[in-house]
């Protein structure tokens, strides 16, 4: 696609141009450029949804969500709801404040910060500027609640700018294959949807980490990313599928022992002081059953399924649902591990990062529609295949449009679920598609981009250019089998 835009000003490079003679336009700085002007259009997108209007007692300044805006005018962010909803407006500790919710069958249920540690206290911080902002009388003014969304907003793009950076840094030879993160459909419609920017940074930060040989920095980082959003936490499984296949395992110890205690230390503090407000992120990913965009979900618009627990009573959990996503996606971590010991070369780290965090969403009961940043990053660099990653981003993107008008009502000129959930069955077979060509590059390795251009792994570390050092107790099924060449003419029978 950049090859054919290119006619406009002469055409592709040619083998013996030279590129990156400039001292000030460097790849880096362009693509930095990039990823600005779509961090601008991702408020732009948002910038709907905290727009003023007089509504109150005496024309008192409020939301403008007439009319039900916010899908309307497809610019609904958790953000804003949640300013209120976790009690941020009344300058609340996090994980300490409670409060009383009526939920399923008319039950009161005790609430907290649903949030994990480092997620809920940059809700906090964010909000503290946010009211010290207001306090100042000299600064352009808006409601509280405006003034909070653009603080958690203005830290969520820097967190941003840090993933492109760090994969920009990872993508070895073929530094513009990081223009594609920048320049997402899927950050323009998601960066601000929620605070998943700040678990890519730390995710994209911990990989080059490890690319750059620091693995108890690494280990900090994904630590840090764990107790933001768990699924950092999920890079150390490849890390050490890899490191077991090249004998480097005291590398991945490091890195993990640091995860840990990293984790540990962020979320101790809490559990000791405020242990139910702690609990309640895990309180409620159990409890709560298969989200709209789930497959899950899907099956059961389509077919009518009530689900492996069927109707479910006051204070019963989805427990079948919750063995069922957990045990599935126990089986895409043993397929990845069988896939990264049985390739013929060993695989990169970012393409088994990829079908692991894919393999996640997929099996989850859980696909919130920012989720699907944390595949951006890892995808570029597994698979740097532009037209096929802006064709799945641009599906995944688009299913904002008909979620939307699913969550308007029909009522109100909204859509029926089956056009949310179709759109959403495409996305997934658009990622499970992209699952399919990784694993399909990793047996036949010559067919890697990546490879091709000259490096083994530019994000494995000690891994790159690593030789296999399989210990002796893994079995030959868990090896590479070995490739016998065909018989010569002069040898073969006639």
């Amino acid at each position: 696609m950049v090859a054919e835009l290119s006619s406009v000003v002469g055409g592709p490079v040619g083998r013996h141009a030279m590129v990156g003679r400039q001292r000030r336009i460097t790849p880096l700085r362009v693509i930095f450029a990039f990823t600005v002007v779509f961090l601008a259009l991702g408020w732009f997108g948002k910038a709907a949804c905290i727009q003023q209007a007089p509504g109150g007692p005496d024309g008192q300044l409020g939301l403008d969500w007439s009319g039900s805006r916010q899908y309307t005018a497809m610019c609904y962010s958790d953000i804003v709801p949640l300013y209120g909803a976790e009690r941020l407006n009344e300058g609340a500790l996090p994980y300490k404040k409670s409060w009383e919710e009526t939920g399923p069958y008319g039950t009161t249920i005790t609430r907290y910060m649903e949030y994990p540690v480092v997620a809920g206290m940059y809700q906090y911080v964010s909000m503290q500027v946010a009211h010290a902002w207001a306090a100042v009388p000299w600064l352009p003014q808006a409601l509280t609640v405006a003034l909070y969304f653009n603080v958690v907003a203005f830290g969520a793009a820097l967190a941003w700018i840090v993933t492109i950076w760090a994969t920009t840094m990872l993508a070895g030879r073929r530094v513009w294959d990081a223009a594609l993160a920048a320049a997402s459909p899927l950050v323009a419609v998601h960066v601000f949807t929620n605070f998943d920017a700040l678990a890519t940074a730390f995710a994209s930060g911990g990989l080059l980490a490890w690319a750059r040989r620091r693995p108890v920095l690494a280990g900090v980082l994904l630590g840090l990313g764990g107790a933001t959003k768990l699924y950092p936490l999920f890079l150390l499984g490849p890390l050490l599928v890899l490191c077991v296949r090249t004998g480097t395992l005291a590398f991945w110890a490091r890195a993990t022992a640091a995860a840990a205690a990293t984790w540990f230390a962020v979320n101790l503090p809490i559990a000791l002081l405020f242990p139910r407000g702690w609990a309640e992120f895990f309180r409620l990913n159990s409890d709560r059953g298969a989200d709209p965009d789930s497959i899950y979900n899907v099956i059961s618009s389509f077919t009518g399924w009530s689900g492996f627990d069927g109707p479910l009573g006051p204070g019963e959990k989805p427990v079948i649902l919750n063995a069922v996503t957990a045990l599935l996606f126990l089986a895409v971590c043993l397929a990845v591990a069988y896939v990264g010991m049985t390739a013929p070369r060993r695989p990169r780290v970012a393409s088994l990062c990829f079908l692991v965090v894919a393999g996640f969403l997929l099996t989850n009961k859980v696909w919130s529609p920012q989720y699907s940043l944390w595949l951006v990053p890892l995808a570029v660099l597994a698979l740097p295949h532009r037209r096929i990653l802006l064709a799945w981003m641009t599906i995944d993107a688009l299913v904002w449009v008909p979620r939307m008008m699913y969550y308007l009502g029909v009522s109100n000129k909204g859509l029926p679920e089956q056009y949310f959930t179709g759109t959403v069955l495409l996305r997934d077979l658009a990622v499970i598609g992209l699952c399919a060509m990784i694993v399909w590059q990793i047996y036949r390795p010559a067919e890697d981009l990546v490879r091709r251009s000259g490096d083994d792994d530019p994000a494995g570390g000690v891994l790159d250019e690593a030789p296999d050092a399989y210990p002796d107790r893994i079995p030959a099924w868990l090896r590479p089998r070995a490739v016998t060449a065909p018989p010569s003419r002069a040898t073969a029978p006639v």
